[in-house]
């Protein structure tokens, strides 16, 4: 009697240890197992589906640019039709293996780089709110803080018309898959308008010396003052940019609403 009631009390003191989770169960472990790992793969997926998104304009912007005896006399839409008519659906998909090579760590870095960001200026600087969201996308990317702005004002105001349970994590809110496609094409349409009139004077400094007045563009500073003086905003500065919305919008609401999804399929929520 006296030897089942110490077995008795030792069992209670000393429990049995739990059985593991399977993989993919969602516990504690196995969501810190490979996060970064995770992380990596969630960002270059989404990277990798923008970019096959808007892979045809791509490859006709390249034709155009290359002045191709095939298409120069084409503009983007008649270009868009005739590629498939001479070389096959597959030829608005030309070189996007390769593309998919480079964009696949560069997209995975810009993700990770981002949710980093916000955590170190969180924990470390005691920062939260729109500024810490500023700044990390200040340092990963122009949309990130666009788009994660567009995401928290959403879910603070309409979070049952918005947002749903995450899958991964029912406690976690996320946009809902519509919503998370027209935030990112908004936040990309804005940082594309912001952003433009550098982009357009990085490319207009990196011709050099095949431009004749290259002896004025030698600064930034010169560029932008010479291209607002001699061809002003709309046909200067932000020429070209209906083209770049075409692409850039529908490339960041597909990159945005891949990551959303990846990191609850990765269990990163």
């Amino acid at each position: 009697m006296a030897a089942a009631t110490a077995a008795a009390a030792l069992a209670a003191a000393d429990p049995p240890p739990a059985m593991p989770q399977a993989a993919g169960a969602g516990g504690p472990t196995t969501r810190r197992d490979f996060y970064w790992l995770r992380s990596f793969l969630a960002g270059g997926i989404a990277g990798c589906c923008a970019k096959t998104t808007v892979a045809p304009l791509d490859r006709v912007k390249v034709l155009l640019q290359a002045h191709n005896h095939h298409y120069k006399h084409l503009g983007v839409f008649s270009a868009l039709r005739a590629v498939p008519q001479k070389e096959g659906f597959l030829g608005l998909y030309k070189g996007n293996g390769a593309m998919m090579i480079r964009i696949f760590p560069y997209g995975a870095i810009q993700f990770m780089a981002f949710e980093h960001y916000k955590t170190l200026i969180t924990t470390k600087l005691g920062i939260s709110g729109h500024v810490h969201r500023l700044m990390a996308g200040s340092m990963a990317g122009v949309s990130f803080f666009t788009f994660g702005t567009l995401k928290s004002v959403g879910l603070s105001h309409a979070p049952t018309l918005l947002g749903r349970p995450s899958s991964d994590n029912p406690n976690v809110l996320v946009l809902k898959t519509h919503v998370n496609l027209l935030c990112g094409g908004v936040a990309g349409a804005i940082a594309q308008t912001i952003s433009y009139p550098f982009d357009v004077t990085r490319r207009r400094m990196q011709l050099g010396t095949v431009l004749p007045e290259f002896e004025k563009c030698l600064t930034m500073r010169d560029t932008m003052k010479y291209v607002y003086g001699h061809h002003g905003i709309r046909k200067g500065l932000y020429r070209g940019l209906s083209l770049n919305y075409i692409r850039c919008i529908p490339s960041q609401a597909v990159a945005f609403t891949t990551y959303e999804l990846m990191k609850q399929f990765f269990h990163l929520n």
